[in-house]
């Protein structure tokens, strides 16, 4: 371990990802991160079996807390840390990934959070940095996705802002200074799943904070694993999350107009779920 890595401790939160978990873990040990923690939020045993050798702190909630629950309930058991580096289980961090973020936190203190480049099992960018979007893209983004993925909407939302900055880093992993995820209470646990990372990063802000990325990082996300087994249960906790977010954080003519984007992500759904065949 060195004097950076040190400094930090990683929470990972598994699903059923089975044989990712073990390699995501091999991952955070060879850029030197020993103090793992992993929060089974599948049934009962089935984390255990996936770690084989690996030596973690494991969480057994015995039930699935949801995706920011289960991050909260790991980061009470990492200890005194300076960086919590919270990831997916289905996440390859590259070498030098995690020194690379502690770097950017270092030389950028008014920044709390900071995720990496995440790019595809294919070795395409995922698009992890993205905007908060006004009412008009969101409802744009929110029709136009489901028929034509690569609408200007749903491109702008998905891309950092024409200064290069960002609003908010995906949550499959990124790194975030302790004190400031203790200050914003760490993740909204009314939250299940999708859109906790938005509203962590909203949060954040709110507090005087701004959030990063660095391309010196990098990780590949295999994605999905966790939500093939419920694939439609996650469209619907997906919609809810993106309706909770948007009452949550609008405020004046968007406040009035918040019915109209619940319409919206409804009729999304439901498009969704009729082009989407039962499993």
């Amino acid at each position: 371990m060195s004097p950076e890595t040190s400094r930090i401790a990683a929470i990972v939160v598994d699903y059923h990802a089975g044989d990712a978990l073990g390699t995501c873990i091999d991952s955070l040990y060879d850029n030197g991160v020993s103090n793992i923690v992993v929060v089974e939020n599948g049934s009962q045993g089935s984390t255990t079996r996936s770690l084989g050798h690996h030596h973690v702190t494991l969480v057994e909630p015995r039930m699935n807390l949801g995706y920011g629950r289960g991050v909260n309930r790991g980061a009470a058991r990492t200890g005194e840390v300076e960086f919590l580096l919270v990831s997916n289980p289905d996440v390859i961090v590259h070498e030098g990934a995690v020194e690379a973020m502690i770097g950017y936190l270092d030389a950028h203190p008014d920044v709390a959070i900071v995720g990496p480049q995440v790019l595809r099992p294919d070795g395409t960018v995922y698009p992890s940095q993205r905007v908060f979007p006004n009412f008009w893209l969101a409802g744009l983004h929110a029709l136009l996705e489901p028929l034509w993925p690569g609408n200007l909407a749903t491109r702008r939302y998905r891309a950092p802002r024409p200064d290069g900055g960002v609003d908010w880093v995906s949550g499959a992993c990124f790194l975030i200074r302790r004190n400031v995820f203790e200050q914003v209470g760490g993740f909204d646990e009314r939250y299940f799943m999708f859109a906790e990372d938005m509203a962590l990063c909203w949060q954040v802000r709110a507090h005087g904070f701004r959030v990063g990325t660095t391309p010196e990082a990098v990780v590949t996300h295999i994605e999905g694993l966790s939500r093939q087994r419920a694939s439609r249960a996650m469209l619907i906790a997906h919609h809810r999350s993106a309706m909770r977010f948007e009452w949550q954080t609008a405020t004046g003519l968007r406040r009035l107009l918040a019915p109209l984007a619940t319409f919206v992500l409804g009729l999304r759904l439901f498009v969704v779920l009729l082009r989407r065949p039962r499993s």
